[in-house]
């Protein structure tokens, strides 16, 4: 009895005689320990877990398909049980991917009303869920008339204030965010959580539109990772008008020391280009530009914008969007000279006759739209100069398959790069297609 009671459990009472005049009973001592109950874990422990898988998830279901089974997944978890969707509902509003008008009109009447219900007494400093989305996806919402580019624009511009704690803003290319919606992204609490900006498309018909979004990046000051799109040659007229009517020997500079890629594609130049041009951009590393020949174009800042800060570039693309009339600018022909530091260089049609340095350059990859006969001869001569090159990226092309015969894999374009690759397998370069897949036989 003393043992049962010092394990504070119920005793079990034997009796052998119950139907004896004096019947007996004795405790029932039991041989083995009771087992303690488990522990349960706590609920950083459960979102650290359930934070991981969702990760493993998101990396390998990358088609639309696959992600909606994600995304079927996280609903799941939200539907197991109470504590299940405390801990689950920071996982499920983190990453938020808005595809159409209906669920972006849904989304902002979702945080429009938390932001109404929650008042300033709470300890808790913004309202949930605004306050838990990390990432804001907007790159496969299709804006196709006017009337809903102006709801679109208008929802956003209720919708940024709301998200303090949101580190990545990817908008659609479709879109052209309006000096109001630019504004409430600006002016809100957290601006310096901004760590990437992708997707902002502005006309640039006037120097009053840039203004916005250079005051952003002013405020954006832990910026890592910048995409604009621009509108190509329309932008030329107003720069140069604002060129002769201001001095711009001494505007105000961008403090973006963090950002380490940039992507300008259709903007030749531009007020914005120009500070970013002056502004020291000691992180940048990667380098996304539409090349505009300045001996075509003069106004064009992009050969001077290469030059200034070629110097900590590892990755250089120059790549034109497919527009209508799609209009091809040569590109500079000092490109390994200016950037010395090079890692991987992409070309763009029509391809330059590449000026060779006069040291041995540590470019390793170097990509074309496809394999040119007359561009060759300036690969070759180029070869010296690269003793660490080892693969050619054919960005437009991909490698014919099984089922074909060997007479179409060495006509057309197929065949320039079976030259290619027998010709540069002796000296220890392959080439690879638009998938970066080798030949196989």
């Amino acid at each position: 009895m003393m043992r049962e009671a010092s394990l504070g459990t119920v005793p079990v009472l034997l009796s052998p005689r119950p139907l004896a005049r004096c019947p007996g009973a004795f405790p029932l001592i039991p041989l083995l320990l009771p087992h303690p109950s488990p522990k349960s874990l706590p609920l950083d422990v459960w979102s650290t877990v359930l934070a991981h898988i969702l990760r493993i998830l998101e990396a390998e279901h990358n088609t639309y398909n696959e992600s909606r089974k994600t995304l079927e997944w996280k609903l799941g978890l939200l539907l197991v049980c109470k504590d299940w969707k405390a801990i689950a509902s920071p996982l499920f509003y983190a990453h938020v991917c808005i595809a159409t008008m209906s669920a972006l009109e849904k989304l902002a009447h979702c945080l429009q009303s938390a932001e109404q219900k929650w008042d300033s007494l709470r300890r808790i400093p913004y309202s949930t869920p605004g306050r838990w989305i990390r990432t804001f996806d907007l790159s496969s919402l299709s804006v196709n008339t006017e009337p809903e580019s102006y709801y679109a624009d208008a929802l956003l511009t209720i919708l940024f204030p709301l998200l303090p704690f949101m580190s990545r803003c990817d908008m659609t290319p479709s879109l052209s965010l309006s000096g109001r919606a630019i504004g409430s992204l600006t002016y809100r609490d957290g601006a310096a959580n901004l760590h990437s900006l992708r997707g902002i498309k502005k006309s640039f018909s006037s120097t009053s539109d840039e203004q916005p979004l250079i005051e952003l990046l002013h405020n954006c000051v832990n910026l890592e990772e910048l995409e604009i799109v621009g509108t190509g040659l329309d932008m030329v007229e107003s720069w140069l008008e604002h060129a002769q009517e201001h001095n711009l020997d001494g505007p105000r500079l961008l403090p973006l020391i963090r950002l380490r890629k940039l992507v300008l594609l259709s903007i030749p130049c531009s007020n914005l280009m120009y500070l970013l041009l002056r502004s020291p951009l000691p992180a940048l590393r990667h380098l996304t530009v539409t090349p505009y020949d300045d001996s075509v174009i003069p106004a064009s800042l992009i050969p001077q914008f290469i030059e200034v800060h070629g110097q900590s570039l590892t990755s250089l693309h120059l790549f034109t969007l497919n527009t209508w009339p799609t209009i091809m600018f040569p590109s500079p022909t000092t490109i390994l000279t200016v950037c010395p530091n090079l890692y991987h260089l992409s070309l763009e049609k029509p391809l330059p006759v590449l000026v060779p340095t006069r040291e041995p350059h540590p470019l390793k990859i170097l990509s074309v739209p496809r394999p040119d006969a007359q561009f060759f001869p300036v690969l070759n001569a180029l070869l010296p100069k690269l003793p660490g090159l080892k693969l050619i990226h054919a960005r437009d092309v991909r490698w014919l398959r099984g089922g074909v015969s060997p007479y179409a894999r060495t006509a057309g374009v197929q065949g320039d790069m079976m030259v290619w690759k027998r010709r540069l397998s002796r000296r220890g370069i392959d080439v690879v297609d638009a998938e970066w897949k080798s030949w196989q036989e």
